[in-house]
């Protein structure tokens, strides 16, 4: 199990590692010179970017602090294991289809072909709020069960873990809602669109492959 985890842990850092080399790698992370046109500029002139790196080396760091906390806390002898809603599976779908449709309309978006980004903003957006939904329909369904939080620890560590990766993405939304608004009402700040667009796009992946290893450590325990 403490080399699982640690397996675990060196995919998230490699994660964010890899992560940063591809956003290093992206065209239009660029800066502007006042009264020129955009040109390549360097990755730090991006604020914003650096907030979102930022912001998932903390998250990066605070999943893996829970993760070693459920490896400790499962060696003990009130741990029964929990066993998993089979809902979880469409849900990891729902997830996995919405990173896509994301990184369509990012395309989209950089290949400036601002049609397909109202479609691309919803359709991603009802998919995300689908595997919420989906998410909070499992629990329902363990609770009816009799499996409650305080049943045993495994139980704790499932509704902790799938809650606040729950809100890790119902705080992405806010982001994803102001880019959705924008598109919709016909805003012509196609740079602050592309951009909003490009750093969800990166939050979505990320959460993404969080959400896989953390329900890869849930079945296989």
């Amino acid at each position: 199990m403490t080399i699982a985890l640690g397996f675990l842990g060196i995919i998230l850092v490699t994660l964010l590692g890899w992560l940063l080399k591809q956003t290093i790698n992206v065209q239009p992370w660029v800066a502007e010179t006042v009264g020129e046109s955009a040109h390549h500029g360097p990755l730090g002139n991006s604020p914003k970017l650096t907030g979102l790196l930022t912001l998932l080396a903390v998250v990066t760091a605070f999943f893996a602090l829970i993760l070693s906390a459920y490896a400790l806390r499962m060696e003990l002898g009130d741990w029964i294991p929990l066993t998993e809603p089979q809902l979880l599976w469409s849900n990891t779908v729902m997830l996995i289809m919405a990173s896509i449709v994301f990184q369509w309309t990012r395309n989209a978006a950089v290949n400036e072909q601002p049609g397909r980004l109202q479609a691309g903003l919803l359709l991603t957006g009802v998919l995300t709020l689908g595997f919420v939904l989906g998410q909070f329909i499992a629990w329902q369904q363990l609770q009816n069960s009799g499996q409650l939080i305080t049943s045993n620890p495994a139980n704790a560590f499932f509704y902790f873990l799938t809650g606040a990766h729950a809100v890790h993405i119902l705080g992405g939304m806010y982001v994803w809602a102001r880019a959705t608004i924008k598109v919709v009402s016909g805003s012509q700040d196609v740079e602050g669109i592309r951009r909003s667009i490009e750093l969800c796009t990166i939050y979505w992946h990320y959460l993404l492959l969080v959400w896989l290893v953390l329900f890869g450590l849930l079945l296989s325990t």
